[in-house]
């Protein structure tokens, strides 16, 4: 439980210049907090991961509203810095933390500022497609709840228009990374965390969405393979829900492996 996983955390000491061990609130099957969990992995960050299961409504505890106000994952707690909302977090941590390599979050300010325009242009196309999508063409049908088909049809298009986009335009470069990068950066890490979550629809679905855009699934592996062995691990949980969905048959004679995926497609954010 998070209360435990917290007093827990407490007892490790003292990491880092005399700086308590940065803590992670996170649950897996939220992208956001997938791409913090990596970016620490591959980075060697010493953290804590701090599990808030949103499926038990840990996020709405008094406990959890002194970390994040806002009663969304991820957040962090560094020292006595608390911070939320992942792009904010993975520019903190690019910044604070000795050793992080600077393709991650350039010193340049042309770079960054380039890295700041697809952050920002992430939140209101991509991840707003690919959540609400899913949500309703997939996992609400699968648990016998009821879906917008309208909302699907809308972010059906704009799903299209996001991969459209980053296909002709910020994949646009020499490079196999975004903004034409020769390696990774935080918006790379975020972005295909996002498109991962594609992977629970059927193969017919995907391959329609991803079929188009060669460039797209080379970035992806590139972005994968920058950051293995960290990257497939981190999506075990998600690889878990893909496969009960995948076996529809005998989902549907174990409703309570239903319910497990109800619980963990919560815990998204």
């Amino acid at each position: 439980m998070f209360r435990n996983a917290k007093r827990e955390a407490g007892k490790e000491g003292q990491s880092r210049k005399g700086k308590m061990k940065l803590e992670v609130y996170a649950d897996r099957m939220s992208q956001p907090s997938r791409a913090v969990i990596i970016f620490c992995k591959v980075n060697g960050i010493d953290y804590t991961e701090l599990k808030v299961d949103i499926s038990k409504r840990e996020h709405l505890t008094p406990e959890f509203a002194e970390i994040n106000p806002m009663k969304q994952l991820p957040a962090i707690v560094d020292g006595k810095f608390k911070l939320f909302e992942s792009h904010s977090i993975l520019i903190y941590l690019a910044c604070a933390f000795p050793g992080v390599a600077d393709h991650w979050y350039p010193a340049d300010l042309f770079k960054r500022s380039k890295i700041h325009s697809v952050l920002y242009w992430h939140h209101s196309n991509l991840r707003r497609a690919a959540d609400t999508y899913v949500t309703n063409t997939t996992i609400l049908p699968t648990l016998g709840h009821p879906s917008n088909q309208q909302a699907a049809a809308e972010a059906e298009k704009l799903l299209f228009s996001s991969l459209s986009k980053i296909e002709s335009f910020w994949l646009k470069g020499d490079g196999p990374f975004l903004l034409g990068g020769n390696q990774p950066s935080i918006a790379d890490l975020s972005l295909v965390c996002e498109l991962m979550q594609l992977e629970v629809l059927d193969e017919k679905d995907r391959d329609r969405f991803f079929g188009p855009y060669k460039k797209v699934q080379q970035w992806i592996k590139h972005t994968r393979n920058a950051t293995s062995p960290h990257f497939d691990n981190v999506h075990i949980i998600l690889m878990k829900v893909k496969e009960k969905l995948t076996n529809k048959p005998l989902m549907e004679a174990n409703h309570g492996g239903a319910r497990d995926i109800e619980k963990r497609w919560r815990s998204r954010m």
